[in-house]
């Protein structure tokens, strides 16, 4: 049990991080805030809800691993170079797919409430 709390603890620490320092973090975060409650504005049934809200916190968990990974980068070599820029890129379009997974997830279900 001790394990699982540090652990916690931790992953508290990480997210605290990205949000004081990670604009883009903290807009997902906002973000999420804002469509807890309008998924259920919109959503038609629990796992479109589910789904609505799940969305967007996988957009937040791709957002952090790419920051991860951008954040190592500029330790391992603060200046630019490359093969680095390729591996930043590859993390944006990772973040990129994650929002037209989320997108596409509430456009359907903002279709199927509302009717087109």
């Amino acid at each position: 049990m001790e394990a699982l709390i540090k652990a916690f603890k931790n992953t508290c620490a990480g997210l605290n991080y990205a949000l004081r320092t990670e604009r883009a973090v903290r807009q997902e975060a906002m973000l999420l805030l804002v469509a807890i409650p309008l998924a259920f504005f919109i959503g038609s049934g629990l796992w479109q809800r589910v789904a609505m809200i799940a969305s967007i916190i996988v957009v937040i968990a791709i957002e952090l691993l790419n920051t991860c990974a951008e954040k190592l980068c500029d330790h391992v070599t603060p200046e630019r170079h490359p093969q680095i820029k390729i591996v930043k890129d590859m993390g944006s379009a990772a973040v990129f797919c994650a929002l037209a997974v989320a997108a596409i997830i509430w456009i359907a279900a903002i279709l199927e409430r509302f009717g087109a």
